[in-house]
């Protein structure tokens, strides 16, 4: 095919201006939405930078098409082809709930050391919200996205495995547990915690964000949550010491102005931080937290804004980086030129941005922006919107292109 490798060297990527890049098109409205990224994502680079640069996209299978073509979820090829060409883009895919296969997302983070979650919060004006200033909602949430719950580490009440777990806690560690129960362990290690403060710190040192929040429940889990909240707190010690400063030391040291050009190191518990981000968002710029903690929040993050349908996320490694839309695959609305492309068209945002393209990703939400000025919306948005004008998926995207 045409189109070259994006190759690291001297631990940067090199970005070439026609880099292939290989895309999951995703489960239900996966194909809607998708072919509508494309084409906004398209025009943008070819506006941007004059038909000097392009993406080459290259297809490769998981979820539901992947298994009716190979009989496999996610084949090993398609897991070579995202390490191969270091960066990704996916739409939804669906995993049966209770049963059956494990999380294609979760797998895909794991088996190419994706660590870290990165999902920004932001405003568009006039989508409806719950909030009555939303527009003060401007986050950005790094979730550690290997670890926790979600490593997947778990036995099924009344099998022998978990009786064998079952009577280890209870006989040699003296715990206290219902001999029926389904047992799951929660892994968080320095090395997944510290990797993603830092991506954290990192971003919040390039972007001149004024602060980074350690979100733990800590006070209750307090060798892994805990231990989450120290690590981090060291992280920004020994790397950081020259651009960060703590709450503590802010308090005790300058009467609790944080002095010019440094980022404040804060934590917050997970529960207080709920009401946080309801009450005083304004305050918080960059979150760092475990991957459950992460989960809820940017979801919760997002409907303040308008709903998932505007969320982008990213899931990125040491290089390697999969940059996906964060909801689900709405089966009920797949094939009908419906479905909001928002969330995966703003991942491709973040995919410009991490190819270092700033001009054709501003170019995109300077367009989203203006089209939703425009109340020419998709279904989801139309619906809230007075004197709105429903388009379909794809008729959405072109809005969006002839307002770049």
């Amino acid at each position: 095919m045409s189109g070259t490798k994006i190759t690291i060297t001297n631990n940067k990527l090199n970005i070439p201006n026609n880099p292939i890049i290989p895309y999951i098109e995703g489960d239900g409205i996966g194909a809607d939405i998708t072919l509508a990224a494309k084409i906004v994502l398209d025009e943008a680079v070819k506006k941007a930078y004059k038909g000097e640069k392009k993406i080459e996209w290259l297809e490769v299978l998981a979820g539901e098409k992947a298994y009716a073509q190979s009989g496999e979820w996610l084949p090993e090829a398609t897991l070579n082809a995202l390490r191969e060409y270091v960066v990704g883009l996916k739409g939804p895919l669906t995993t049966p709930i209770g049963g059956g296969i494990r999380s294609l997302n979760v797998t895909i983070r794991q088996k190419l050391d994706l660590y870290a979650c990165v999902r920004p919060v932001r405003y568009f004006k006039g989508v409806s919200s719950p909030l009555k200033e939303p527009e003060k909602t401007n986050l950005i949430i790094f979730r550690e996205n290997t670890e926790d719950v979600y490593a997947g580490i778990e036995w099924a009440s009344g099998t022998s495995e978990v009786k064998q777990v079952t009577d280890f806690l209870v006989n040699t560690m003296g715990a206290k547990i219902p001999k029926d129960s389904g047992i799951g362990i929660k892994p968080i290690s320095p090395a997944g915690s510290k990797n993603l403060v830092r991506k954290a710190i990192q971003h919040a040192i390039a972007q001149k964000k004024p602060s980074v929040t350690i979100v733990h429940k800590g006070n209750i889990m307090k060798f892994t949550e805990g231990a989450f909240k120290e690590w981090g707190y060291e992280l920004a010690r020994e790397e950081f010491s020259k651009e960060t400063i703590t709450e503590d030391e802010v308090n005790t040291k300058y009467d609790g102005k944080v002095p010019a050009g440094k980022i404040l190191i804060n934590d917050r518990i997970a529960d207080s931080m709920f009401q946080q981000i309801l009450l005083r968002p304004e305050q918080y710029s960059v979150l760092a937290t475990p991957n459950l903690n992460g989960d809820y929040l940017s979801d919760a993050s997002a409907a303040q804004v308008g709903g998932l349908g505007l969320a982008p996320g990213a899931n990125i490694g040491d290089y390697l980086a999969v940059f996906e839309a964060t909801h689900g695959s709405a089966p009920k609305y797949a094939n009908k030129n419906m479905a909001n492309p928002g969330s995966l068209i703003l991942s491709g945002v973040m995919m410009l941005e991490y190819l270092g393209w700033q001009e054709a990703a501003d170019s995109i939400v300077k367009a989203l922006e203006k089209t939703i000025g425009q109340k020419t919306v998709t279904y989801d948005l139309a619906r809230q919107m007075d004197g709105a004008v429903k388009l379909g998926t794809k008729e959405f995207a072109v809005a969006i292109t002839e307002n770049i």
